[in-house]
Protein backbone atom coordinates (compact mmCIF):
# COMPACT_ATOMS: atom_id res chain seq x y z
CA UNK A 1 0.00 0.00 0.00
CA UNK A 2 1.15 3.24 -0.80
CA UNK A 3 0.18 7.37 -0.27
CA UNK A 4 0.02 10.18 -2.63
CA UNK A 5 0.34 13.66 -0.74
CA UNK A 6 1.37 17.08 -1.95
CA UNK A 7 3.26 19.06 1.18
CA UNK A 8 4.82 22.60 1.36
CA UNK A 9 8.49 23.21 2.62
CA UNK A 10 6.44 23.09 5.89
CA UNK A 11 4.51 20.01 5.48
CA UNK A 12 1.74 21.59 5.56
CA UNK A 13 -0.92 20.29 3.76
CA UNK A 14 -4.32 22.53 4.53
CA UNK A 15 -5.65 25.61 4.99
CA UNK A 16 -9.11 25.88 6.60
CA UNK A 17 -10.53 22.41 4.75
CA UNK A 18 -8.41 23.54 1.75
CA UNK A 19 -5.54 22.41 -0.49
CA UNK A 20 -2.61 25.04 0.01
CA UNK A 21 -1.51 24.37 -3.79
CA UNK A 22 -2.90 22.76 -7.00
CA UNK A 23 -0.74 22.19 -9.71
CA UNK A 24 -2.06 20.29 -12.58
CA UNK A 25 1.11 18.64 -13.31
CA UNK A 26 1.06 17.13 -9.45
CA UNK A 27 -2.82 16.35 -10.62
CA UNK A 28 -2.09 14.52 -13.75
CA UNK A 29 0.72 12.55 -11.82
CA UNK A 30 -1.95 11.73 -9.16
CA UNK A 31 -4.17 10.62 -12.09
CA UNK A 32 -2.02 8.46 -13.35
CA UNK A 33 -0.72 6.77 -10.10
CA UNK A 34 -4.72 5.98 -9.10
CA UNK A 35 -6.38 4.87 -12.34
CA UNK A 36 -7.49 1.64 -11.83
CA UNK A 37 -6.44 1.05 -8.14
CA UNK A 38 -8.01 1.26 -4.63
CA UNK A 39 -8.06 4.69 -3.30
CA UNK A 40 -8.50 4.97 0.59
CA UNK A 41 -9.69 8.66 2.00
CA UNK A 42 -12.16 10.30 4.45
CA UNK A 43 -15.38 12.33 3.84
CA UNK A 44 -13.73 15.78 4.29
CA UNK A 45 -11.49 15.00 1.24
CA UNK A 46 -14.38 13.33 -0.35
CA UNK A 47 -15.98 16.66 0.04
CA UNK A 48 -13.66 18.18 -1.72
CA UNK A 49 -14.18 16.77 -5.09
CA UNK A 50 -16.00 18.05 -8.05
CA UNK A 51 -19.18 17.14 -6.98
CA UNK A 52 -18.36 15.50 -3.79
CA UNK A 53 -18.12 12.74 -5.76
CA UNK A 54 -16.34 9.40 -5.65
CA UNK A 55 -13.32 9.37 -8.43
CA UNK A 56 -14.10 7.32 -11.57
CA UNK A 57 -11.96 4.31 -12.57
CA UNK A 58 -11.03 3.76 -9.41
CA UNK A 59 -12.39 1.77 -6.20
CA UNK A 60 -12.83 4.34 -3.08
CA UNK A 61 -13.01 3.51 0.31
CA UNK A 62 -14.03 5.59 2.63
CA UNK A 63 -13.27 5.98 6.51
CA UNK A 64 -15.68 8.06 7.99
CA UNK A 65 -17.06 7.46 11.37
CA UNK A 66 -20.25 9.59 10.27
CA UNK A 67 -22.68 6.93 9.22
CA UNK A 68 -22.71 8.80 5.70
CA UNK A 69 -23.26 6.11 2.79
CA UNK A 70 -21.82 7.80 -0.30
CA UNK A 71 -23.60 6.31 -4.18
CA UNK A 72 -20.35 4.89 -5.85
CA UNK A 73 -17.92 4.19 -2.39
CA UNK A 74 -17.71 1.87 0.35
CA UNK A 75 -18.03 3.62 3.54
CA UNK A 76 -16.10 2.04 6.54
CA UNK A 77 -16.98 3.48 10.15
CA UNK A 78 -13.34 2.71 11.66
CA UNK A 79 -10.09 1.18 11.10
CA UNK A 80 -11.12 -2.44 11.99
CA UNK A 81 -13.86 -2.84 9.16
CA UNK A 82 -11.50 -0.63 6.52
CA UNK A 83 -8.36 -3.26 7.83
CA UNK A 84 -11.10 -6.13 7.44
CA UNK A 85 -12.32 -5.07 3.61
CA UNK A 86 -7.85 -4.67 2.79
CA UNK A 87 -7.33 -7.92 4.02
CA UNK A 88 -8.89 -8.93 0.57
CA UNK A 89 -6.73 -6.31 -1.64
CA UNK A 90 -4.03 -6.61 -3.40
CA UNK A 91 -1.82 -4.08 -1.53
CA UNK A 92 -0.04 -3.27 -4.25
CA UNK A 93 -3.02 -1.61 -5.79
CA UNK A 94 -4.08 0.78 -2.94
CA UNK A 95 -3.27 4.25 -2.45
CA UNK A 96 -3.91 6.60 0.43
CA UNK A 97 -4.72 9.60 -0.23
CA UNK A 98 -5.88 11.92 2.87
CA UNK A 99 -6.97 13.46 4.22
CA UNK A 100 -4.47 14.46 7.60
CA UNK A 101 -6.34 11.99 9.91
CA UNK A 102 -6.62 9.01 7.03
CA UNK A 103 -2.84 9.83 6.40
CA UNK A 104 -1.92 9.52 10.02
CA UNK A 105 -3.85 6.42 11.10
CA UNK A 106 -2.53 4.86 7.82
CA UNK A 107 1.11 5.95 7.47
CA UNK A 108 2.76 3.21 9.15
CA UNK A 109 1.21 0.21 7.07
CA UNK A 110 2.25 2.37 3.83
CA UNK A 111 5.13 0.69 2.04
CA UNK A 112 5.94 3.71 -0.29
CA UNK A 113 4.60 7.59 -0.52
CA UNK A 114 4.77 9.56 -3.55
CA UNK A 115 5.11 13.12 -2.29
CA UNK A 116 5.12 16.30 -4.19
CA UNK A 117 7.17 18.69 -2.27
CA UNK A 118 5.71 22.24 -3.45
CA UNK A 119 8.49 24.48 -3.07
CA UNK A 120 6.16 27.62 -0.86
CA UNK A 121 5.77 27.70 2.65
CA UNK A 122 2.19 29.43 3.23
CA UNK A 123 -0.04 29.67 6.18
CA UNK A 124 -1.17 25.91 7.16
CA UNK A 125 -3.43 24.33 9.77
CA UNK A 126 -3.00 20.90 8.54
CA UNK A 127 0.09 18.72 8.27
CA UNK A 128 1.55 15.61 7.01
CA UNK A 129 4.41 14.00 8.60
CA UNK A 130 7.69 15.21 8.24
CA UNK A 131 9.20 12.21 6.59
CA UNK A 132 12.71 13.20 6.61
CA UNK A 133 12.39 13.18 10.73
CA UNK A 134 10.93 9.69 10.81
CA UNK A 135 13.31 6.93 11.37
CA UNK A 136 11.66 4.14 8.98
CA UNK A 137 11.39 6.16 5.89
CA UNK A 138 14.01 7.26 3.44
CA UNK A 139 13.95 9.26 0.11
CA UNK A 140 14.09 6.67 -2.69
CA UNK A 141 14.28 8.77 -5.41
CA UNK A 142 14.19 12.69 -5.74
CA UNK A 143 12.82 14.35 -9.29
CA UNK A 144 14.75 17.72 -10.98
CA UNK A 145 12.73 20.31 -9.92
CA UNK A 146 10.05 21.30 -11.75
CA UNK A 147 7.84 25.07 -12.16
CA UNK A 148 3.91 25.51 -13.08
CA UNK A 149 2.61 29.36 -13.02
CA UNK A 150 5.35 30.40 -10.77
CA UNK A 151 5.30 27.71 -8.72
CA UNK A 152 8.20 25.73 -8.37
CA UNK A 153 8.13 21.60 -6.80
CA UNK A 154 9.69 18.15 -7.35
CA UNK A 155 9.00 15.20 -7.15
CA UNK A 156 10.03 12.98 -3.68
CA UNK A 157 9.56 9.08 -3.46
CA UNK A 158 10.20 7.41 0.13
CA UNK A 159 10.48 4.00 0.97
CA UNK A 160 9.40 2.94 4.35
CA UNK A 161 12.12 0.24 5.24
CA UNK A 162 9.28 -1.29 7.96
CA UNK A 163 5.72 -1.11 7.45
CA UNK A 164 3.19 -2.46 9.20
CA UNK A 165 1.22 -5.53 8.20
CA UNK A 166 -2.20 -5.02 7.97
CA UNK A 167 -3.95 -6.75 11.27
Amino acid sequence: MDLIVNVCENWGIGKDGQLLVSISADLRRFRQLTTGKTVILGRKTLATFPGGRPLKNRTNLILSGSGAQVDGAEVFPDLPALFARLRSCDLSAVSVIGGASVYRALLPYCDAAYVTKTLIAPEADTFFPNLDDMENWSVAGTGEILEENGVRFRYIDYINRAPLPIP
